[in-house]
């Protein structure tokens, strides 16, 4: 295989073909291994992962074509960037033989995952974790904060509109949206935040929308009663 940067486009299902030849230039059968796809994101994390066994590799045994078929659905969360990706083969006995993207052995290709083309819609981050505040010792002003969000102020404009939905199961109380401008989370109560948002819950049997705009680092809730088991998630979108 020659090596080429390989656009990838977030949105729609990319089928991407490759052809595995030996140093002769010949094709290379397949029919006897099993075929393996692995990409990695900048801090090398595996982010992508298919093999022959399955229906996202296609191959033609006898001529050493085959096709990686990289799933819409697998790059909902996969942001915009380059990728590096080996393919690799094994055979009955699980041997493994490392193909080359380039006629230099090197074993890495690139990947670029472009975001632009078919724009999809934003993320929708899931809060499902509070932790109490226990107040002042002996005065009844617990709360409970949920995980801090990035609120993405990199993407957002002059009136950047962040909504959010509160699940409720008979939760009777005040949450509150918090925000801040703080370039990094180092503690809690070391941060300065700020209420954006207010809605009062009643035993809400239907889930409660809240918008609110501004250009934010990170965004909290804050609720004033106990929400285990009644907030059952919050789902935002920025």
């Amino acid at each position: 295989m020659y090596h080429r940067n390989i656009n990838v486009y977030k949105g729609i299902t990319n089928n991407l073909e490759f052809r595995l030849k030996n140093a002769d230039q010949k094709p290379v059968p397949l029919d006897a291994y099993t075929i393996y796809f692995k990409a990695f994101d900048e801090n090398q994390q595996q982010v992508l992962e298919y093999n022959s066994n399955g229906v996202d590799v296609t191959k033609n045994a006898l001529t050493g074509l085959f096709t990686v078929a990289i799933r819409e659905s697998d790059l909902l969360n996969v942001k915009q960037q380059y990728l590096s990706y080996i393919i690799y083969l094994q055979d009955a006995n699980d041997t493994t033989l490392l193909t080359y993207a380039d006629e230099w052995f090197g074993a890495k290709g690139t990947i670029y995952i472009d975001g632009q083309a078919l724009p999809g819609p934003a993320l929708t981050h899931s809060v499902t974790t509070f932790t109490e505040d226990d107040g002042q010792y002996d005065v009844e002003d617990s709360v409970w904060y949920s995980e801090t969000l990035d609120a993405q102020p990199a993407i957002n404009g002059n009136e950047a509109l962040h909504t959010a939905v509160i699940y409720t199961n008979d939760y009777e109380g005040t949450v509150r949206v918090q925000a801040t401008l703080a370039n990094q989370i180092t503690g809690e109560q070391n941060v300065d935040w700020t209420d954006v948002a207010t809605v009062d819950i009643d035993s809400a049997a239907e889930p409660t929308p809240v918008n609110f705009y501004g250009i934010f680092s990170y965004i909290r809730f804050v609720a004033d009663s106990n929400p285990a088991d009644k907030i059952s998630k919050i789902l935002v979108r920025n």
